[in-house]
């Protein structure tokens, strides 16, 4: 039962594409508890889109924990990869670029966008 705890993570490959990783967090038991260590975070806020929200191609900005509460929402790659997140889910996203290249939202980046017939409701914390 003390295997790594798995988050689907949106990241940005060398090249500054973003893409999707899956990342590992180790577990410790602690009683009958399987914990990972502490993970900080800067603050949380409460999300709800409609029906049919959708973003152009944009990136994360600060890396976020998204547990999706209720509700579904896809996410795109430019490469066409999407993956679709549904109550329980969750993921990290945290594609963003170096200073040194500017983004381009024809090249970087992911969207997103409810789908489905219910609303998103959604946590995001800011790690």
């Amino acid at each position: 039962m003390n295997q790594p705890f798995t988050v689907t993570t949106i990241t940005t490959n060398e090249l500054g594409i973003s893409i999707f990783l899956d990342i590992n967090f180790e577990v410790q038991q602690r009683g009958g508890l399987f914990l990972t260590e502490q993970i900080a975070s800067k603050n949380f806020r409460i999300r709800k889109s409609d029906i049919g929200y959708t973003t152009d191609f944009h990136l994360s900005g600060d890396a976020t924990f998204i547990i999706i509460q209720k509700g579904s929402l896809k996410i795109e790659l430019q490469n066409g990869d999407f993956k679709i997140f549904s109550s329980g889910d969750f993921f990290i996203a945290k594609d963003n670029l170096p200073s040194t290249i500017v983004f381009d939202n024809k090249i970087h980046g992911h969207k997103a966008s409810v789908i489905g017939n219910e609303v998103l409701q959604a946590i995001h914390i800011k790690l």
